[in-house]
């Protein structure tokens, strides 16, 4: 009989975080396990024009602020802190000023890393669709495609030619694909 690894609880995992050798590195606890965030330079570049574009529509809407790698974490969740990419979340609620925010934005961008699995990606946009977000977007940058989940709608797959919707959690927003994977330089 193989003994199965003992999964973190919040606690554990934000002791894990106080650490010295924990202070500057990008860790989520997800479903229990430790996950460390390795972006690339091109991950940062994407993340940078998601929140180009969203800080944009945020001022010109105010209907919410943008974060980058903000802590979220649902109380009645012991097992999970996420840090999503990109997180936007509605000016109605409160903005946190300390610790982690104890619920989930209202929209997410995750994108791939080359260490992420596109099984692990998706998990991550059907969990957060769970739990209260309204609209998960995930980006494949290999294969230059995008991934918009909402819930209780199917999947939408867009490529370069195509554009990201706001749908009535954003209403007005969108985004070119292409634009999505553009070089300042280009």
């Amino acid at each position: 009989m193989v003994a199965q690894p003992r999964l973190l609880t919040v606690e554990d995992f934000e002791a894990f975080l106080a650490l010295p050798q924990n202070k500057d590195r990008l860790l989520e606890l997800i479903h229990g396990a430790v996950s460390e965030k390795l972006p690339t330079e091109e991950h940062g570049l994407i993340v940078s024009n998601f929140v180009t574009a969203l800080t944009l529509y945020a001022r010109q809407t105010k209907a919410g602020r943008v974060g980058v790698e903000v802590r979220h974490r649902l109380p009645e969740d012991a097992h999970n802190s996420r840090l999503p990419d990109v997180s936007f979340t509605m000016a109605k609620r409160p903005l946190v000023k300390q610790g982690s925010v104890p619920h989930l934005p209202d929209v997410v961008v995750e994108v791939k890393s080359p260490d992420d699995g596109y099984n692990q990606m998706r998990d991550k946009a059907k969990y957060y669709t769970a739990n209260g977000v309204r609209l998960a977007i995930l980006v494949f940058p290999e294969k230059r495609f995008v991934e918009v989940y909402a819930p209780g709608v199917d999947v939408e797959i867009l490529f370069e030619h195509e554009t990201i919707s706001g749908r009535d959690v954003l209403p007005g927003f969108t985004l070119a694909v292409k634009e999505v994977f553009q070089d300042a330089l280009e």
